[in-house]
């Protein structure tokens, strides 16, 4: 009878020291999202200040010219047909 009751508290100690650990691992696990969480947010400003200065960047750069096609060679055969 004596054992049950020492088995039973050994069982007790083990549960409650594992219930310590998971709550100091919960806890540091929650400092860790939190940090990453700040981090993400930081990220997110940044790309968003980079996306707005590409932007700006692009509406500051004319539209380039319209590309001349160069004249091939059927076309100048047939320029001096014409002629």
């Amino acid at each position: 009878m004596i054992s049950d009751f020492q088995e039973l508290a050994d069982k007790i100690e083990q549960l409650a020291e594992l219930t310590h650990n998971l709550r100091r691992e919960n806890a540091q696990l929650r400092q860790a999202n939190a940090a990453l969480v700040a981090e993400n947010i930081s990220h997110q400003h940044r790309l968003g200040e980079a996306h707005q200065r590409v932007s700006a960047l692009l509406l500051k750069i004319s539209p380039p010219a319209p590309a001349v096609e160069p004249a091939s060679e059927e076309s100048e055969a047939v320029k001096e047909d014409a002629q």
